[in-house]
């Protein structure tokens, strides 16, 4: 009797595209959620140099983000826009450049 499920396996097997073993990040969701990391992460150094001043970091935002003040309503949501858009400047870049190369290096199987 044969076997149904070596059949059904081999049966998916020959309908895979030869491009679906490359791996590719979708660019739009890496850009939404590295902004929200990096926000979030920015929300919590600044409330931990509130909380803890002699500890504060805050000299390193005032060089990393344009415009940035200690601490003021304004100059607070500009840090936040500033680190939202570093992440999404991130994932721009990263996430075509990643999904090129494995396009590029990802070896095609052999089909016979």
């Amino acid at each position: 009797m044969p076997d149904t499920k070596t059949q059904e396996n081999e049966t998916i097997a020959d309908q895979v595209d030869t491009d679906a073993a490359v791996v590719r990040i979708p660019v739009l969701p890496l850009a939404l959620s590295l902004g929200l990391f990096f926000s979030t992460t920015y929300i919590l150094c600044v409330g931990f140099d509130l909380l803890f001043p002699g500890q504060a970091m805050y000299e390193t935002w005032l060089k990393l983000l344009p415009g940035f003040t200690w601490l003021s309503w304004p100059s607070f949501f500009l840090g936040l826009t500033e680190s939202f858009a570093y992440g999404v400047y991130g994932a721009l870049v990263f996430g075509p450049m990643f999904n090129i190369l494995s396009a590029k290096l990802t070896p095609k199987p052999n089909r016979q």
